[in-house]
């Protein structure tokens, strides 16, 4: 059996990609710079309304394991897909980028691939309109312990807590992991994920590992609009804590100790991924032993050089970026 370097499991999303101005987003109904889920009808309406539309494979996670696979670690990924045109595109694809993409895609399924609408604005902003399909299926019976059970860290997404399945699979992961003795957290998603679901995310901070979030997750998961009296409480209850904040020092807690780490704004491209790059800069730097310091400085290269350009995963070699920040 194979013991893989990071685990991630989540939704498996096909993204489209489209570019938009604010006209646009009003005359459609779209919140700008948030993730909403859509049904079915929905989704077609927008997928039909975009214009010159690109695809990728998404998803928070898959987008994470993709960045930590440009890095050379051995990764897999807990999702489901349809076996339909675009969940053998997502499968082939995630394999091709070296994560092992280990469900099988099913047969036969009455729901499609999942895909998300990702309409992007003339500053950057992503506003995505997601429509889960298949994947708001994934439950426990597609988490098999020879994977999570031997992962040395598995990343969670938050995200897995809108369909109920989702969670007792999200759980069943975690239980897995740590019981095999590997580390396991999470990522919180949005704010309006926290909203929905403050009490289990709550709970999930004191049990989990770490957990990352940004300004606005924290201040939602603990209702306040005071960060550092969400962070104190956050480290209160948690192991590692880490919260970005967009065009501000990323703040990592561990214990007693608190490290603030600089960042360069920069005029993003397209903001698509700049979270989960982070996350992956982040996870590498935890996975090969750096100090708190060290893989806090990688995940915002990460993110840099992902909203440098379109799409949400990166297109540097992130290693050789990481050699030019004296990071390795």
């Amino acid at each position: 059996m194979k013991t893989y370097q990071v685990v991630g499991i989540g939704n498996a999303i096909v993204d489209v990609i489209s570019q938009s101005d604010e006209s646009f987003l009003d005359l459609m109904g779209i919140q700008k710079g948030i993730m909403q889920l859509v049904e079915r009808e929905r989704g077609e309406l927008l997928y039909d309304a975009m214009e010159n539309r690109r695809q990728a494979p998404g998803g928070s996670v898959a987008n994470t394991l993709a960045g930590l696979g440009n890095l050379g670690l051995d990764t897999a990924f807990i999702g489901r897909v349809r076996d339909d045109a675009l969940g053998r595109f997502y499968a082939d694809e995630m394999a091709k980028g070296g994560t092992d993409f280990v469900n099988d895609p099913v047969a036969g399924g009455e729901l499609p691939t999942s895909r998300s609408m990702i309409f992007v604005s003339p500053d950057g902003e992503r506003s995505m309109n997601t429509y889960l399909g298949i994947s708001a299926e994934l439950g426990p019976d597609d988490v098999s312990d020879n994977v999570a059970g031997r992962a040395a860290i598995l990343f969670l997404e938050g995200y897995l807590y809108d369909k109920p399945k989702g969670k007792e699979a999200f759980e069943a992961a975690a239980s897995a992991c740590r019981k095999g003795g590997g580390k396991a957290g999470i990522a919180l998603s949005d704010p309006f994920c926290v909203d929905r679901h403050r009490v289990d995310f709550r709970r999930l901070v004191k049990s989990l590992d770490y957990v990352i979030g940004n300004e606005h997750e924290w201040k939602s998961l603990y209702q306040t609009d005071d960060l550092g009296r969400a962070l104190e409480q956050a480290a209160a209850e948690s192991g590692l804590i880490v919260c970005t904040r967009s065009g501000h020092d990323v703040v990592l807690v561990e214990g007693d100790q608190t490290v603030a780490v600089p960042v360069n704004e920069i005029v993003p491209v397209d903001a698509t991924g700049a979270g989960d790059q982070f996350a992956a800069g982040f996870i590498f730097g935890m996975a090969t032993g750096q100090p708190l310091d060290v893989s806090g400085r990688m995940g915002c290269v990460a993110a840099a050089e992902v909203i440098s350009h379109f799409g949400a995963r990166p297109e540097a070699d992130m290693k050789a970026l990481f050699k030019q920040a004296g990071l390795i």
